[in-house]
């Protein structure tokens, strides 16, 4: 508790739940009423999207990953080793607001990891899983499935 650097978040803490919302700043916007740099509009979803015509479509990814164990660059550099993955057509982004597709990755408990793969525009779930890091590396297997479910989704016909 004597680190420095402990006791100044302590204080910053201390200082944020005692203070009252109204007191924090806002941002205004810009003289053509858009939102300054850094801050994201909520997204809207304004129609209903079928989740293999998302997947059909795709072609940018942005992968993020939560567990300290499976880096992004590691899924990433995984995406890009398959086959399947020039076959799609596709290219990763590190730009999540140019992507189609947020890939995201955590770690579940013990062994277990769960990917979920959103539509970006709409945060709409389009495809998922659950796997053990037993018998391979997490982010090989992350990758195989995800993109056979891109394959299979692209294998039926458009607005099935």
């Amino acid at each position: 508790m004597n680190n420095p650097l402990t006791l100044l978040r302590l204080a910053a803490l201390a200082f944020l739940c005692l203070c009252p919302a109204s007191a924090f700043a806002q941002v205004p916007a810009d003289a053509n009423g858009a939102d300054p740099l850094g801050i994201r509009p909520e997204r809207v979803v304004t129609k209903h999207i079928n989740a293999n015509d998302a997947l059909r479509t795709a072609r940018t990814i942005y992968v993020k990953s939560s567990s300290l164990l499976v880096g992004s660059e590691v899924v990433e550099e995984k995406l890009q080793k398959r086959a399947e993955f020039a076959q799609l057509g596709l290219a990763i982004t590190r730009d999540d607001l140019s992507a189609d597709i947020i890939l995201e990755l955590h770690h579940d408990v013990f062994t277990k990891y769960v990917y979920t793969a959103i539509d970006r525009n709409t945060n709409i779930v389009l495809a998922s899983g659950k796997l053990s890091s037993l018998g391979g590396t997490v982010a090989g297997k992350v990758a195989k499935r995800f993109l056979n479910q891109m394959l299979k989704a692209r294998a039926t016909a458009p607005g099935s």
